[in-house]
């Protein structure tokens, strides 16, 4: 297949669509990216990218083309002008690429107006045939930036929504919540619907080596990822307070807007023998920390957009065979239930979290949850699994 994938993020940002695209084209397929300049997620562009020497160019086979687009900042203006500043670029070349593809791919995370430039390809070329695939759900993700449901702006992106969602031939999704809200919500019931998880960096299942707790001296629970308002990483600093087992240290690893805003807290609470903070590091770097690691964090906000949906970073852990320690609603916390991998505690809820980090430091269980999490991902996450599913929604 000719294969026109769209998305505002691409290499060197830290999403699994590269992978994809790569995988497709060792499978024979020819693939090109239409996408943006690279910013996530703070909104700085590298230097290499900032002339024109990486706008069109070929990476492991892939033909990359990247457009113009202003940073991210944070608030909603600043996201506001980045989401918008890459429909409009991106549209304006999606006119004037080659125009015979057998199917246009939208790898949908926010806003799912990136969607807009796969419409605008396809009706100057000769497919009809768009696949959309949908990590963030929308309109719902405007709620978790405090935008209220009832006022003109959501209702109108709920209508551009369901507009691009019912355009599509093909939707799959990485939550099976995501089907309830598709069919509930936006009453978008004649799409093809497809449940395609996501998958690891392979770097992940090759972890080895990993100490008990009962040989060291302290139990290590180690956050990785983004650090924003739908994290909410300060629920790990405040029940590091509460906590009563003296052996439990907390490591987060990471970047994003609330970063400050949690070393803050932390410091106020006079934590800096109990937290570790080490900002962002290369993916390769990582697998040092999932080695020191007891159980792996995932914290999430008391929302119900976030609870629709299962963040990558949970694939990670459990191809590393970790067990996981969380404080999250929803489909996070039904996974976590099915596969046996960890303790879960409300969203937000301080004290239950304190209490599951106590209880798990204490029970010392962590390799069966361990087991349970590498059995879970193996029988259902793996990246060859996912291109599969990929290939046939594409195929389709």
């Amino acid at each position: 297949m000719k294969i026109l994938t769209v998305c505002q993020y691409y290499h060197p940002e830290p999403f699994r669509i590269h992978e994809v695209c790569e995988e497709l084209v060792k499978r024979g397929h020819e693939v090109t990216v239409l996408t943006g300049l690279p910013n996530y997620p703070m909104g700085v562009i590298p230097e290499e990218y900032r002339g024109k020497e990486h706008r069109d160019e070929v990476r492991n086979g892939v033909h990359i083309i990247r457009v113009s687009e202003r940073p991210r900042t944070p608030g909603k203006t600043g996201l506001a002008k980045n989401y918008v500043s890459f429909v409009w670029h991106a549209s304006l070349k999606a006119l004037t690429i080659k125009k015979d593809y057998d199917v246009i791919f939208v790898y949908q995370l926010s806003p799912v107006l990136m969607a807009i430039p796969a419409y605008v390809a396809k009706w100057f070329s000769k497919t009809k045939k768009i696949a959309i695939y949908c990590l963030d759900l929308w309109p719902e993700s405007l709620a978790s930036l405090g935008i209220k449901k009832t006022g003109f702006f959501f209702r109108f992106m709920k209508f551009v929504s369901i507009r691009i969602y019912k355009g599509a031939y093909t939707i799959a999704y990485t939550s099976r919540m995501f089907n309830k809200y598709f069919i509930e919500e936006l009453h978008v019931t004649n799409r093809r619907f497809m449940h395609i998880p996501q998958f690891a960096d392979e770097l992940f299942s090759d972890i080895s080596g990993i100490p008990a707790a009962d040989t060291k001296e302290t139990v290590d629970y180690v956050f990785a990822g983004n650090i924003g308002m739908m994290q909410s990483v300060d629920t790990i600093i405040k029940a590091a307070t509460l906590t009563s087992n003296e052996r439990i240290r907390w490591h987060i690893v990471g970047d994003g807007f609330a970063l400050d805003e949690c070393r803050k807290l932390a410091d106020k609470e006079g934590l800096g023998d109990k937290i570790t903070f080490y900002g962002r590091l290369p993916v390769e770097e990582m697998p040092r920390f999932y080695m020191m690691a007891d159980a792996m964090i995932v914290t999430l906000a008391d929302n119900d957009t976030i609870s629709y949906t299962l963040p990558g970073k949970i694939q990670s852990y459990m191809a590393a065979g970790k067990a996981v320690i969380a404080s999250a609603n929803g489909e996070t916390a039904a996974l976590i239930k099915e596969a046996d991998c960890g303790l879960c505690a409300p969203a937000e809820d301080v004290a239950a979290f304190a209490g599951i980090a106590d209880r798990m430091a204490a029970a010392g269980d962590f390799a069966r949850y361990g087991k349970n999490s590498k059995r879970y991902y193996d029988n259902h996450f793996t990246k060859k699994n996912h291109v599969d599913l990929i290939e046939k929604m594409l195929g389709k």
